[in-house]
């Protein structure tokens, strides 16, 4: 049974966290689209007939096809380089199941954990695990930090629309080359950042921030991240060539087919948008979600979503669009994902209850 152990099911849901996360989601996602509806539509609620077109409906249900297969098919192939293999049934759970986790935790901080233990029992090596879920992250990471300045610098509308000036852009470009330039020196040269990280901490200690105890369980773990991290990409650079460029390649499909969703959906409302223009607006939207401390960036994503578009979109639209592009992107693969981590929780609990008598 390729699913967690019963000791890690009951941890996913220790003090009711999951039922907890999943109520902050829903508040934040509910918040947000108060805001937006007072914000940018206050108007009358309805949904627009063209989005049951079957035309429209064809192309969403082909779009998604390609989305959620893009995701699993990007760590399938990272797995591959790292010299493993993930099985259909679990690559199709670590899917959903990611959706589902990632976006009731702050900071997707817990979809990386399920995967390391689904992929953990489909027989892959903790540390092999560990790396092509930080890999598989790591990808889509520079893709959109690389794009997003430059897509601040040349579309002045959103500039405009954050009503930053030249300047603040170019701080902003600062810090996400010192951003890539960091991460780089954590791949390729990992133990220049252990001493300061020790350092740090030991400051942290002397300033009465924290105890010694944890500063020292903080510092261990860092330094176990960063030792995965650079021997995680040296393996992956140093694996099978075909895995490697099908891992980056279908990065780039999965994130594409993710930013494509709102010109589907706009077209099929009539509007005639340039499809870079939405590509922008998506990549800095989901750089600004990286960011959000709230579950699965609720509330902030459609915010910043509906932000961007509002002067592109009629009254009346904002609201309808940001929800149906949240629900193809978002909710459809978290209520799946739910369904399929419930199923396997009842399983394993029930086997292993089953053993135990």
């Amino acid at each position: 049974m390729n699913v967690p152990g019963k000791a890690q099911i009951r941890l996913l849901f220790r003090n009711n966290r999951f039922l907890i996360f999943s109520t902050l989601f829903v508040a934040f996602t509910l918040l947000g689209g108060a805001l937006v509806y007072h914000r940018f539509d206050e108007g009358p609620l309805r949904l627009d007939p063209r989005l049951l077109a079957p035309q429209t409906l064809a192309l969403c249900a082909g779009l998604l096809l390609v989305y959620f297969a893009a995701d699993g098919l990007r760590l399938y192939y990272t797995v591959r380089a790292l010299g493993h293999h993930v099985p259909f049934p679990v690559l199709v759970r670590l899917v959903f199941v990611n959706i589902f986790v990632s976006n009731i935790t702050p900071m997707a901080t817990g979809g990386g954990v399920v995967q390391v233990w689904y992929l953990r029992h489909a027989g892959v090596p903790l540390g092999t695990a560990a790396a092509a879920t930080t890999i598989r992250t790591t990808l889509a990471v520079l893709v959109i930090f690389s794009l997003t300045p430059v897509f601040l610098l040349s579309m002045d509308f959103l500039t405009q629309a954050l009503n930053w000036s030249t300047r603040l852009t170019l701080y902003l470009v600062a810090f996400i080359a010192a951003y890539l330039g960091v991460l780089g020196v954590a791949i390729f040269r990992s133990r220049w950042l252990l001493v300061p990280v020790s350092r740090l901490l030991q400051l942290a200690v002397r300033l009465h921030l924290m105890r010694e105890p944890r500063a020292r369980r903080l510092r261990f773990r860092l330094c176990r991240e960063l030792v995965l991290l650079h021997r995680g990409f040296l393996d992956f650079l140093s694996g099978r060539g075909g895995a490697r460029l099908l891992a980056v390649f279908f990065t780039l499909i999965f994130l594409l087919s993710l930013f494509s969703f709102p010109a589907v959906l706009l077209h099929a409302l009539g509007y005639d948008l340039e499809y870079l223009r939405v590509l922008g607006i998506q990549t800095v939207t989901t750089f600004v979600m990286y960011f959000a401390p709230t579950p699965g960036a609720s509330g902030i994503a459609e915010g910043a979503f509906a932000h961007f578009f509002s002067n592109l979109v009629a009254p009346g639209h904002v609201l309808l669009v940001t929800f149906c592009w949240r629900l193809l992107t978002i909710y459809l693969g978290m209520i799946i994902g739910f369904l399929i981590l419930k199923r396997d929780a009842i399983q394993v609990l029930a086997w292993r209850s089953g053993r135990d008598v």
